[in-house]
């Protein structure tokens, strides 16, 4: 799994808190993995986060999901939960400690959804990995088949969106990449029809160049990775990029 900048480790209160946590409502390898890679984002799609006991109490009484005889929690139960992830979507990963597996609360359908895992845990830091990939398998039926990568929250991200504007002899975005990759080789890139990741770990960041509209190029950077910055800033400047 490639970390896309150094992490941050939790603080002595928060592992002192996962520490009284019981393990067997988690997930196969949860407490592990964050214990070992902090809090962040895997594979850009889902937010590994601190059990919230807190965040799901509201949501008890706005009547978002039906509750029929097959729902695997009743309306009440909900601000029970402790939320452990939440998507870009805005659906939510949780436990309840009377229910067994895990709950998929999905912001735009009207069923809650359990999660049945296979998965056998493991002395493994990255476990974690597998079963969010076996969650993300259920839930959208079918598989990533990208690199696997994790970004921390390391609270000292910043970023830079340029626009990148079409017009005759001007170049594609694809074309961009291509360039880029060939005077900056990353150390890891990801390419759909959608988007394309250049991961630098100078930058303990990457370059997204949005493909889907056309336009955009963002860099994400480590603020003591200024110069690395600069070198790629400049370079996206003299490629016909805007600020």
């Amino acid at each position: 799994m490639y970390i896309v900048s150094q992490q941050k480790p939790l603080s002595e209160s928060q592992n002192l808190l996962l520490a009284k946590e019981d393990a067997a409502i988690y997930p196969p390898g949860y407490l592990r993995f964050l214990q070992r890679f902090g809090e962040g984002t895997y594979r850009g799609w889902i937010n590994v986060q601190l059990p919230d006991s807190e965040v799901l109490k509201p949501f008890a009484e706005y009547g978002l999901w039906e509750h029929g005889e097959d729902s695997p929690i009743t309306e009440q139960q909900i601000g029970e939960c402790k939320a452990i992830g939440t998507t870009m979507d805005g659906d939510f990963l949780a436990v309840h400690p009377q229910t067994a597996g895990l709950l998929w609360l999905p912001r735009h359908a009207e069923h809650i959804k359990t999660i049945s895992l296979q998965i056998r845990d493991q002395e493994d830091d990255g476990m974690y990995a597998l079963v969010l990939d076996e969650i993300y398998r259920q839930v959208y039926g079918s598989s990533q088949e990208e690199a696997v990568y994790y970004e921390p929250w390391t609270g000292t991200r910043n970023h830079l969106f340029l626009r990148f504007p079409s017009g005759q002899n001007q170049l594609s975005l694809p074309e961009l990449a291509g360039m880029c990759q060939a005077d900056f080789p990353p150390d890891l890139s990801i390419e759909t029809p959608y988007t394309c990741f250049l991961f630098y770990l100078q930058l303990g960041g990457y370059v997204r160049l949005n493909y889907a509209y056309q336009q955009e190029v963002a860099v994400f950077y480590e603020q003591d990775a200024q110069q690395a910055f600069d070198v790629i800033k400049q370079w996206l400047l003299s490629k016909g990029c805007e600020t």
